[in-house]
């Protein structure tokens, strides 16, 4: 499998992808609609047995991988390997996660529970995923890199798939920017059935290097310190920057302190818990919402994995 993503493998993917990951919940908050002006459909990919919208993906992914039996490594900051981890279990293949040392102990914990096994390697993600490329080498065993695969952007495509099924039309996207798997995907397919719709990849103030790269066309490395370890990516992935060129229209930065904001946003007015990276695009939703009065705009929440002890921190 390659990078390219294709229309007609993301209509495939809606219907191939394990039903606990599809339709997930699309409404608009008229109580976050009343606070910032904009008509905000919220699309919640955080009620599903992973708690993330990476379920999507990996399940396509592995729907393609049929057949082979060996063992496959990624690396992950947790939402991702519990995509992984949740459809190696389904199809009984072996898996092993790298995650960063600093990883959040929940995600690390629900990807053991899934049956992963999890190497904790490396001070940050990019470590570990280095980690991950040497171990896969090793043994013979199938490396997966969210991001560069092309199954793994059509799976998530299915989220535009979704929100375009909407009898009213999207003004506006705001996607979470990560390995770029997401914005890709939905990118391809929203280009295609509602290219009207503007489609605003986030990236956090912070971790700016995809933001960097979609601007300059061509990787570019740079800090990866934030509180969305989502979203925390140091060293892009070539293939996924190509393609945002034609699939992304803009590149917000939003920083730490607005992401807690949109966090806390969303458990005022739409009740639900949302981590940092899953907030990303409501906080530029906020950012950006004078621009925006009155038009109809979504924001992915992409993913809801928190700590007691994050949630302590940052809710109460």
């Amino acid at each position: 499998m390659d990078a390219s993503i294709s229309i007609d493998r993301i209509r495939e993917a809606s219907k191939a992808i394990d039903p606990v990951f599809l339709h997930s919940p699309q409404f608009v908050s008229e109580s976050l609609s009343a606070h910032l002006g904009v008509i905000p459909v919220l699309k919640v990919e955080t009620i599903n047995p992973i708690r993330s919208f990476k379920g999507r993906g990996t399940d396509y992914l592995l729907h393609h991988l049929a057949g082979d039996r060996g063992g496959i490594v990624c690396a992950s900051a947790g939402n991702f390997g519990q995509g992984m981890a949740y459809a190696c279990r389904k199809r009984e293949r072996p898996l092993t996660v790298f995650a960063a040392l600093s990883a959040n102990p929940l995600k690390v914990e629900r990807m053991r529970a899934l049956g992963a096994t999890v190497e904790l390697r490396g001070a940050d993600f990019d470590e570990a995923k280095e980690a991950a490329k040497r171990h896969a080498q090793e043994n013979d065993e199938l490396y997966v890199e969210d991001g560069l695969l092309g199954a793994i952007a059509e799976g998530a495509g299915t989220i535009a798939v979704e929100l375009t099924q909407d009898p009213e039309p999207l003004d506006a996207v705001f996607v979470p920017l990560g390995n770029g798997s997401l914005v890709n995907g939905m990118g391809t397919w929203s280009k295609r059935f509602s290219p009207a719709t503007r489609v605003v990849a986030v990236c956090a103030k912070t971790a700016p290097s995809m933001a960097l790269s979609w601007k300059e066309r061509k990787p570019i490395a740079a800090s990866s310190e934030t509180i969305a370890d989502g979203i925390a990516v140091r060293v892009p992935v070539p293939e996924a920057v190509g393609i945002m060129a034609g699939t992304v229209d803009e590149v917000m930065l939003v920083s730490d302190e607005d992401m807690l904001g949109a966090m806390r946003l969303l458990i005022d007015h739409a009740g639900l818990v949302v981590e940092p990276s899953g907030a990303a695009g409501v906080a530029a939703m906020a950012q950006v919402a004078d621009e925006w009065r009155g038009k109809r705009v979504a924001a992915v929440l992409t993913g809801g994995n928190l700590t007691q002890s994050q949630m302590r921190d940052w809710f109460f």
